[in-house]
Protein backbone atom coordinates (compact mmCIF):
# COMPACT_ATOMS: atom_id res chain seq x y z
CA UNK A 1 0.00 0.00 0.00
CA UNK A 2 1.65 3.29 -1.13
CA UNK A 3 2.04 5.55 2.29
CA UNK A 4 0.00 8.57 1.58
CA UNK A 5 2.47 12.14 1.33
CA UNK A 6 1.62 15.01 3.94
CA UNK A 7 -0.12 17.81 1.93
CA UNK A 8 1.78 21.01 1.11
CA UNK A 9 0.11 23.57 2.96
CA UNK A 10 -1.39 25.69 0.70
CA UNK A 11 -0.52 28.81 -0.71
CA UNK A 12 -2.53 31.34 1.01
CA UNK A 13 -1.16 29.90 4.49
CA UNK A 14 2.62 31.20 3.28
CA UNK A 15 0.85 34.37 1.64
CA UNK A 16 -1.23 35.35 4.75
CA UNK A 17 1.14 36.49 7.16
CA UNK A 18 2.91 37.98 4.18
CA UNK A 19 0.43 40.19 3.31
CA UNK A 20 -0.28 41.22 6.92
CA UNK A 21 3.32 42.54 7.64
CA UNK A 22 3.73 43.97 4.75
CA UNK A 23 -0.25 45.90 4.93
CA UNK A 24 0.64 46.70 8.71
CA UNK A 25 4.07 48.75 7.86
CA UNK A 26 3.31 50.37 4.81
CA UNK A 27 -0.25 51.70 5.98
CA UNK A 28 1.13 53.18 9.23
CA UNK A 29 3.08 56.84 9.32
CA UNK A 30 6.62 56.88 8.37
CA UNK A 31 9.42 59.08 6.41
CA UNK A 32 7.72 58.12 2.94
CA UNK A 33 4.03 58.18 3.82
CA UNK A 34 4.16 61.89 5.53
CA UNK A 35 6.28 62.99 2.89
CA UNK A 36 4.23 61.68 -0.44
CA UNK A 37 0.95 63.41 1.92
CA UNK A 38 3.11 66.38 2.18
CA UNK A 39 3.38 66.31 -1.75
CA UNK A 40 -0.51 65.47 -2.58
CA UNK A 41 -1.16 68.82 -0.61
CA UNK A 42 1.47 70.54 -1.61
CA UNK A 43 2.61 69.33 -5.69
CA UNK A 44 -0.65 67.95 -6.23
CA UNK A 45 -1.57 64.71 -7.60
CA UNK A 46 -0.05 64.93 -11.36
CA UNK A 47 3.23 66.37 -9.86
CA UNK A 48 3.65 63.72 -7.04
CA UNK A 49 3.01 60.43 -9.60
CA UNK A 50 6.58 59.79 -10.28
CA UNK A 51 7.60 60.38 -6.29
CA UNK A 52 4.69 57.69 -5.82
CA UNK A 53 5.71 55.08 -8.60
CA UNK A 54 9.52 55.69 -7.02
CA UNK A 55 8.70 53.82 -3.68
CA UNK A 56 6.15 51.86 -5.30
CA UNK A 57 8.80 50.13 -7.47
CA UNK A 58 12.31 51.24 -5.57
CA UNK A 59 11.52 49.55 -2.20
CA UNK A 60 10.82 46.03 -3.43
CA UNK A 61 13.66 46.70 -5.68
CA UNK A 62 15.83 47.43 -2.13
CA UNK A 63 14.35 44.27 -0.26
CA UNK A 64 15.51 42.08 -3.62
CA UNK A 65 19.03 43.45 -3.21
CA UNK A 66 19.55 43.48 0.66
CA UNK A 67 17.75 39.95 0.20
CA UNK A 68 20.33 38.60 -2.46
CA UNK A 69 23.55 39.82 -1.16
CA UNK A 70 23.59 43.18 0.54
CA UNK A 71 23.03 42.12 4.17
CA UNK A 72 25.65 39.71 4.08
CA UNK A 73 27.54 42.75 3.37
CA UNK A 74 26.77 44.78 5.97
CA UNK A 75 27.23 42.03 8.68
CA UNK A 76 31.01 41.63 7.33
CA UNK A 77 31.42 45.54 7.68
CA UNK A 78 28.58 46.84 10.36
CA UNK A 79 30.26 50.61 9.75
CA UNK A 80 28.27 50.49 6.41
CA UNK A 81 24.86 50.10 7.66
CA UNK A 82 25.56 52.86 10.63
CA UNK A 83 26.71 55.02 8.08
CA UNK A 84 23.44 54.90 5.99
CA UNK A 85 21.36 55.48 9.20
CA UNK A 86 23.06 58.35 10.15
CA UNK A 87 23.03 59.74 6.54
CA UNK A 88 19.33 58.75 6.54
CA UNK A 89 18.67 60.52 9.81
CA UNK A 90 20.40 63.59 8.81
CA UNK A 91 18.31 63.92 5.70
CA UNK A 92 15.35 62.96 6.98
CA UNK A 93 15.42 65.97 9.74
CA UNK A 94 16.57 68.44 6.64
CA UNK A 95 13.39 66.82 4.59
CA UNK A 96 11.72 67.85 7.90
CA UNK A 97 12.71 71.25 8.04
CA UNK A 98 11.75 71.58 4.15
CA UNK A 99 8.48 70.94 5.07
CA UNK A 100 7.34 72.64 8.04
CA UNK A 101 8.94 75.51 6.73
CA UNK A 102 6.79 75.83 3.49
CA UNK A 103 4.26 78.46 4.24
CA UNK A 104 1.74 78.31 1.07
CA UNK A 105 1.29 76.11 -1.94
CA UNK A 106 2.47 78.76 -4.22
CA UNK A 107 6.15 78.75 -2.27
CA UNK A 108 6.11 75.01 -2.48
CA UNK A 109 5.45 74.96 -5.65
CA UNK A 110 9.09 76.60 -6.41
CA UNK A 111 10.51 73.86 -4.83
CA UNK A 112 10.29 70.30 -7.18
CA UNK A 113 8.89 67.55 -5.45
CA UNK A 114 10.93 63.96 -5.48
CA UNK A 115 11.72 62.90 -8.94
CA UNK A 116 11.39 58.87 -9.90
CA UNK A 117 14.78 58.13 -8.78
CA UNK A 118 14.80 60.39 -6.24
CA UNK A 119 12.60 58.07 -4.40
CA UNK A 120 14.09 55.08 -5.93
CA UNK A 121 17.62 56.94 -4.14
CA UNK A 122 15.94 57.67 -0.85
CA UNK A 123 14.61 54.69 -0.19
CA UNK A 124 18.42 53.42 0.83
CA UNK A 125 18.51 56.05 3.30
CA UNK A 126 15.31 55.94 4.85
CA UNK A 127 15.93 53.95 8.07
CA UNK A 128 12.17 52.60 8.47
CA UNK A 129 12.69 51.39 5.16
CA UNK A 130 15.60 48.84 6.34
CA UNK A 131 13.98 47.64 9.40
CA UNK A 132 11.30 46.74 7.35
CA UNK A 133 13.13 45.16 4.53
CA UNK A 134 15.58 43.32 6.95
CA UNK A 135 12.97 42.20 9.40
CA UNK A 136 10.32 40.79 6.70
CA UNK A 137 13.52 39.27 5.14
CA UNK A 138 14.13 37.43 8.63
CA UNK A 139 10.81 36.36 9.03
CA UNK A 140 9.41 34.74 6.04
CA UNK A 141 12.70 33.45 4.26
CA UNK A 142 14.05 30.17 4.97
CA UNK A 143 17.59 28.71 4.50
CA UNK A 144 15.88 25.03 3.99
CA UNK A 145 13.88 26.11 1.13
CA UNK A 146 14.66 28.03 -2.03
CA UNK A 147 15.46 31.71 -0.50
CA UNK A 148 15.42 33.28 -3.93
CA UNK A 149 11.23 32.62 -4.12
CA UNK A 150 10.72 33.84 -0.42
CA UNK A 151 12.35 36.65 -1.55
CA UNK A 152 10.45 37.42 -4.80
CA UNK A 153 7.25 37.03 -2.93
CA UNK A 154 8.03 39.60 -0.44
CA UNK A 155 9.01 42.07 -3.07
CA UNK A 156 5.73 41.49 -4.95
CA UNK A 157 4.14 41.34 -1.64
CA UNK A 158 4.75 45.14 -1.24
CA UNK A 159 4.28 45.98 -4.62
CA UNK A 160 0.44 44.38 -4.63
CA UNK A 161 0.38 45.77 -1.26
CA UNK A 162 2.56 48.38 0.00
CA UNK A 163 2.38 50.45 -3.08
CA UNK A 164 -1.66 51.08 -2.71
CA UNK A 165 -1.12 52.02 1.26
CA UNK A 166 0.94 54.51 -0.33
CA UNK A 167 -1.12 55.84 -2.81
CA UNK A 168 -3.59 56.33 -0.16
CA UNK A 169 -1.54 58.79 1.56
CA UNK A 170 -0.66 60.78 -1.64
CA UNK A 171 -4.78 60.95 -2.32
CA UNK A 172 -5.18 61.98 1.34
CA UNK A 173 -2.84 64.63 0.96
CA UNK A 174 -4.75 65.56 -2.04
CA UNK A 175 -8.05 65.55 -0.58
CA UNK A 176 -6.61 67.74 2.12
CA UNK A 177 -6.12 70.59 -0.55
CA UNK A 178 -9.79 71.79 -0.12
CA UNK A 179 -9.81 72.06 3.74
CA UNK A 180 -7.01 73.75 3.93
CA UNK A 181 -7.16 77.13 1.50
CA UNK A 182 -6.51 79.53 4.63
CA UNK A 183 -2.91 79.72 4.67
CA UNK A 184 -2.46 79.64 8.36
CA UNK A 185 -4.33 76.13 8.63
CA UNK A 186 -1.72 75.12 5.48
CA UNK A 187 1.56 76.55 7.53
CA UNK A 188 0.56 74.70 10.43
CA UNK A 189 -0.12 70.87 8.76
CA UNK A 190 3.24 71.91 7.10
CA UNK A 191 4.57 72.48 11.09
CA UNK A 192 2.77 69.55 12.21
CA UNK A 193 4.18 67.29 9.19
CA UNK A 194 7.53 68.14 9.40
CA UNK A 195 7.58 67.67 13.10
CA UNK A 196 5.80 64.36 13.01
CA UNK A 197 8.67 63.19 10.00
CA UNK A 198 11.24 64.71 12.61
CA UNK A 199 9.73 62.33 15.22
CA UNK A 200 10.18 59.52 13.69
CA UNK A 201 13.79 59.20 13.18
CA UNK A 202 13.98 59.47 16.60
CA UNK A 203 13.51 56.55 17.67
CA UNK A 204 15.58 55.56 15.29
CA UNK A 205 18.79 57.72 16.69
CA UNK A 206 18.09 56.50 19.73
CA UNK A 207 18.43 52.49 19.49
CA UNK A 208 22.55 52.85 18.61
CA UNK A 209 22.47 54.31 22.03
CA UNK A 210 21.15 51.21 24.07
Amino acid sequence: MTPKMEPEAPLIETLLPIALFVFSTSITPGPNNLMIMSSGLNHGASRSLPHLLGIWLGFPAMVIAVGLGLGSLFSQFPILHEIIRWVGISYLLYLAWLIASTREIDSASDRHPFSFFQAIAFQWVNPKGWIMAIGALAAFTSPNGEVWKDIVRIALAFIAIGGPCVAIWLFFGIGLKRFLTEPNHLRLFNIAMGLLLAASVVPLALEGLY
